[in-house]
């Protein structure tokens, strides 16, 4: 799993019908001290994340089964919206 930044959402006239009812978000992965790495990516949100938000990320096959479809054409998913984070 990976914590990720809700940068923008994606609006679609079409996609795969195996998608239809599902948002899509761009997210870039934050490192341990809270900053962003990396490129963009998509990922598949069935939990109502919104810009700015920090996410829980999986990929690849746990994200298919997120949308209950392991022939989606899915490999990034959000499995949590993060409130804070607590130091121990």
């Amino acid at each position: 799993m990976r914590i990720g930044l809700v940068t923008d959402m994606i609006v679609s006239t079409q996609k795969d019908e195996r998608l239809i009812g599902c948002k899509l978000l761009v997210v870039r992965q934050l490192d341990a001290g809270g900053n962003t790495v990396g490129n963009d990516e998509v990922a598949v949100d069935v939990l109502g994340a919104g810009i700015g938000e920090r996410v829980l990320l999986c990929q690849g096959s746990p994200a298919k089964a997120i949308i209950n479809n392991m022939n989606a054409p899915v490999d990034l998913a959000v499995v949590g919206i993060i409130d804070e984070n607590k130091d121990t």
